[in-house]
C-alpha cells in the first residue's frame, strides 16, 4: 500500500538512488547557481558572451550596491512587506474564524459554504485577470497597495479556511464540550480554548502564505504599475531598459528579493514542520 523505504530495498536500488539523487539535486540547483553567478559578473561578460564561464572580475559589492543605491529596490522591498504582512495577518485571522465556524458548528448548508471556499482554489486565476482589474478600477483601488492586499486576502482565505477547518476538526471535541458545560461563551471558547491549540497550524500557514504572496508576480504586474505600489517581484524588471537588459543587476535583485522568505522559513522552521505533521501519526 505504501512505498518501501529505500533503506529496505535491494542493493541495486539503493545504489541507483544514491547516485541519481545528487545528480537530480545538481540539476535542480543549476538555475539558482547560475543566477548567483550572474549577480557577481560585470556588464562586459554579457557583451562578450561569457555566460557559463568564471567572471572576468568579481563585481559583488558594485552590483549589490547599485541594487540598493542606484535603483528603487528599497521602495519595492518596502512595498512587498506592506502587501505581504497585512495579507498574512488578514487571511490567517479570517481563516481561523471561518475554520472554527465550519469545523465546530453544524447547520443547514454548512457543507456548501465550505465547498465554496474550496472551489475558489480550483479556478484558473488567469481567467480572472480582466474582471479583477476592472473591479479595482471601478473601486479606485487599481495601482494601490490596498487593492493588492484586499485581493490577496480574498483569494487566499479559501485555501487558509480549508487548512484551518481540517486542523480544528482533528482537535479533541471534548475540550469544547467541557467548556460549554462550564458555561463558557462561544467567543471565549474560540479565544482561550481553540486558538492556543492552533499555534502550530497558524505558524505553518503564515509561512506558506508569506511565501505565496511575496513571490507573486502575475497579480503584481496586473494590478500595479510603478515604484509607488509595485512589489519587488515586479520591480526587478525595472532593470531592463528599451535596448538592453542588465542581467547582472536583475540577478542581484533576485537574490535580494529571495532572502526574506528564506529567512522567514528558517526562523519558523520548527513551527512549520510541527504544523504540517501534527496528526500525521493518527
Amino acid at each position: 500500500m505504501f512505498p518501501t523505504p529505500v533503506a529496505r530495498t535491494v542493493a541495486p536500488v539503493r545504489i541507483g538512488y544514491q547516485v541519481l539523487l545528487p545528480i537530480a539535486l545538481a540539476i535542480w540547483l543549476l538555475p539558482l547557481l547560475m543566477v548567483a553567478l550572474f549577480s557577481v559578473k560585470p556588464d562586459a561578460d554579457f557583451v562578450t558572451g561569457n555566460i557559463w564561464g568564471p567572471p572576468s572580475r568579481f563585481d559583488l559589492l558594485a552590483n549589490y550596491g547599485r541594487v540598493f543605491t542606484g535603483s528603487d529596490m528599497p521602495r519595492y522591498l518596502l512595498n512587498s512587506f506592506l502587501v505581504t504582512v497585512p495579507t498574512v495577518i488578514g487571511a490567517v485571522a479570517l481563516s481561523c474564524m471561518t475554520g472554527f465556524a465550519l469545523a465546530v458548528y453544524r447547520f443547514k448548508g454548512d457543507i456548501w459554504i465550505f465547498f465554496m471556499f474550496v472551489a475558489g482554489n480550483f479556478v484558473p486565476f488567469q481567467i480572472l485577470m480582466v474582471p479583477v482589474r476592472d473591479l479595482t478600477l471601478e473601486l479606485g483601488l487599481y495601482d494601490t497597495r490596498t487593492g493588492l492586499v484586499l485581493f490577496h486576502i480574498a483569494f487566499q482565505t479559501g485555501f487558509c479556511t480549508l487548512f484551518m477547518r481540517n486542523f480544528i476538526r482533528a482537535l479533541p471535541r471534548e475540550l469544547i464540550e467541557a467548556a460549554r458545560v462550564e458555561g463558557v461563551s462561544e467567543v471565549r471558547i474560540f479565544w482561550y480554548v481553540v486558538l492556543p491549540l492552533m499555534k502550530p497550524a497558524i505558524a505553518a500557514l503564515a509561512v506558506l502564505i508569506f511565501t505565496f504572496i511575496w513571490n507573486d508576480y502575475f497579480w503584481a504586474i496586473v494590478l500595479t504599475q510603478g515604484a509607488d505600489s509595485q512589489p519587488v517581484t515586479a520591480g526587478i524588471t525595472a532593470f531592463n531598459s528599451q535596448f538592453r537588459a542588465a542581467y547582472n543587476m536583475m540577478s542581484a535583485g533576485s537574490i535580494v528579493a529571495a532572502l526574506p522568505p528564506v529567512a522567514m522559513f528558517f526562523l519558523m522552521q520548527k513551527h512549520f514542520i510541527a504544523g504540517l505533521t501534527l496528526g500525521a501519526v493518527k
